[in-house]
């Protein structure tokens, strides 16, 4: 109701050219434009408010004639974005919605001179729609939305020199030079140098990959250590990160708006009663003159009496009981979620939650932590848990990779190593994609993968209990020249995301893992997590591709997909709802998503669906009463016998109830699936 950074060339949306600037200028124009909107309904609100108050007033001493004008200007006022929206329906083909059976109701008060029950009926309509929009505004981030993806600039080599342009200026074939702590602009080779890069933009996942001369790298990856100079391959509307925001856009535009449950309700209830009431006004009156003794010449005032009966007709079947609490119920159920830190865009996704028929997550971050840590040590006789974590913590001790950082920070936590361990050592070397070598004092340490100390004549034992099917990086030790033991690193699962998948499966929902990770890593967590389908090393385009196959295998049911990183973003989009980790959850994500678990826990979703089933139970209770009523209302008015403020009261008692009824839902206890 109350409803200076270069363009960059190319980025393709709607089938035409959009630079990053358009796009922020057109955000800030829907928003200036809904505030704008807001506050114009908001004074029409008010003004419709100021009209109907002196005519209700007995003491006003407006004259009775000016009450009617005064009662239709407020049922204009309050009541406009209703009427409007009833009109440009009717234009596009779709008559019998709530603003049509509102409208019409409203205006066949008018013409049987029940003037205050037309404008009340639309106030509280109002009223009601208010509630839910309150309910939504509360439940909405503020988040920025996918710029941050995609740099501003690129340094470019050219004729020598280095030049800081727009990435759109840049072609394949040209050479990019990124800093360590850069964002890598554009897809391409690299040249020059070697470092690792954080590619959980792509991928979701915390592992850095290595990256040497020949390695293809792609556009949104952060270069973590070594100067890199790259070949660019793709220009920037071809680039990963482009096809990203594309692929977002193109999956909002493509998916099916979650319909509100009074929309659907009214699509079904309008025709009904309005057909209802054509029929009475007609079909007696028609009866009476064949059939009866009175004439043809009696056919007028025969059709008046039952026109006023029709219309009394339809301004009984106005479910103003309905229009009221049902949004109320779903402000309550909103409101109850937030409470537990899910914040809900909409009534009409906690609608759809009671419909799911298959749960689809992300791995890294949404069911796992999201950070390495050490989950097992495997120490070789003699050499005991501490003394292999304390030797692995002093060969990383000059290394910031993640792996390394988990290390040195499990072997604080017992005391082994502290601050000055560093002090110790002698000397160190990397060797790449394998591991570090060290001096430590007196002592020779070799940490990292097992080809690293095979190709030094180590032998490491059999691994194979401890590497296949394991869920992490093993990382091998040795101590002059003996190995010593070895390190499960892992990034370690939720302790609530077992209990949120077997309750999902217990209710029969289908659960399935889309990772950007190792099929071997997906797999291990997929199997001890119980889920039914897994599919692994997917890019954000690949997941959507995938995600599309598993929403026709469950249709008519909703597919709900959750996830947290910037890769997650065109798959929550393209799902029927999405839901996004807010704590640690990438701003893309949240932005993308119709719900948002404050907390990152996954059973937090299984408490918005009990709420959801909740909701919606008590939305049925509403409709069940307020229909039984209004059954016998519509009877007594068709025979006659109910006066309109008879049927009135019977219609503002309904409301009450079916208000405090709606009302539970924000007393919502937690509850499972």
């Amino acid at each position: 109701m109350w409803a200076n950074n270069p363009p960059l060339d190319g980025l393709r949306l709607r089938g035409r050219q959009v630079s990053i600037n358009e796009k922020r200028y057109e955000g800030m124009k829907e928003k200036q434009f809904e505030w704008i909107s807001r506050g114009l309904g908001l004074l029409c609100f008010t003004a419709g408010i100021a009209a109907g108050i002196p005519a209700i007033a007995e003491a006003s001493g407006i004259a009775f004639w000016w009450r009617p004008v005064l009662f239709i200007a407020a049922w204009f006022l309050i009541g406009s974005g209703v009427i409007l929206r009833a009109l440009a329906n009717i234009t596009r083909g779709r008559i019998f919605d709530e603003n049509f059976l509102m409208t019409a109701a409203t205006v066949g008060a008018f013409c049987i001179g029940e003037f205050p029950e037309g404008a009340a009926v639309m106030l509280f309509y109002q009223i009601g729609e208010a509630f839910q929009a309150m309910a939504v505004r509360r439940s909405r981030s503020s988040i920025t939305a996918l710029l941050d993806l995609r740099p501003d600039e690129a340094v470019v080599r050219r004729e020598g020199r280095l030049l800081r342009v727009s990435p759109g200026d840049v072609r394949p074939g040209e050479y990019i030079v990124v800093k360590p702590g850069e964002k890598i602009a554009l897809d391409g080779v690299v040249e020059e140098g070697s470092s690792f890069l954080d590619t959980s933009a792509m991928t979701g996942e915390p592992a850095p990959r290595r990256a040497d001369p020949g390695s293809e790298v792609l556009a949104g990856m952060i270069n973590q250590s070594g100067l890199l100079t790259i070949r660019v391959s793709r220009e920037a509307e071809e680039s990963a990160v482009a096809r990203i925001l594309t692929m977002v856009k193109e999956a909002e535009d493509r998916k099916a708006p979650v319909e509100n449950f009074i929309t659907r309700f009214a699509r079904y209830y309008t025709p009904v009663v309005v057909s209802a009431a054509l029929v009475l006004a007609v079909l007696p009156p028609l009866a009476i003159t064949v059939f009866g003794a009175g004439g043809v010449e009696n056919f007028p005032a025969v059709f008046a009496g039952w026109l006023r009966r029709a219309l009394v007709f339809l301004v009984v079947s106005c479910p103003c009981a309905l229009v009221v609490s049902i949004p109320l119920s779903f402000f309550g159920g909103i409101g109850a979620a937030s409470k537990r830190g899910i914040l809900v865009k909409g009534g009409n996704y906690l609608d759809a939650l009671t419909k799911t028929g298959a749960a689809v997550f992300d791995k890294t971050g949404t069911l796992t932590r999201g950070t390495f840590s050490v989950s097992r040590i495997i120490p070789a006789p003699p050499h005991t848990e501490d003394t292999v974590l304390r030797y692995a913590a002093l060969a990383e001790t000059n290394s910031n990779h993640p792996i390394a950082l988990s290390i040195r920070g499990a072997a604080g936590a017992r005391g082994l190593v502290d601050g000055s361990a560093g002090d110790d050592i002698v000397s160190y070397s990397e060797i790449a994609g394998k591991g570090v070598r060290c001096l430590y004092r007196t002592e020779t340490l070799r940490a990292g993968s097992r080809a690293l100390l095979e190709e030094e004549g180590i032998s490491c034992g059999d691994s194979a209990e401890y590497s296949a099917g394991t869920a992490g990086t093993v990382v091998y030790v040795a101590v002059n020249g003996e190995y010593a033991g070895r390190l499960i690193i892992a990034d370690d699962i939720k302790p609530d995301s077992r209990t949120a998948i077997a309750a999902l499966r217990g209710a029969g929902i289908k659960t399935v893992m889309l990772s950007g990770d190792s099929p071997s890593a997906a797999a291990a967590v997929a199997g001890e997590l119980g889920l039914d389908e897994v599919h692994a090393g997917l890019l954000p385009w690949e997941k959507v591709d995938k995600l599309e196959e598993l929403k026709k295998s469950v249709a008519p049911r909703k597919l709900v997909f959750t996830g947290d990183g910037i890769n997650d973003a065109p798959v929550l989009a393209a799902s029927d709802i999405g839901i996004a980790m807010g704590g640690l959850g990438s701003d893309a994500a949240i932005e993308s998503a119709d719900i948002v678990l404050m907390t990152d826990e996954p059973s937090k979703l299984l408490e918005a669906m009990a709420i959801a089933r909740k909701t919606l139970a008590i939305v049925r209770e509403n409709i069940v009463f307020a229909l039984g009523v209004k059954a016998v209302l519509l009877v007594l008015g068709a025979l006659g016998i109910a006066s309109m403020w008879a049927a009135v009261f019977g219609d503002v008692g309904v409301t009450l109830i079916a208000v405090i009824n709606a009302m539970r839902t924000l007393a919502e206890r937690r509850r499972r699936v």
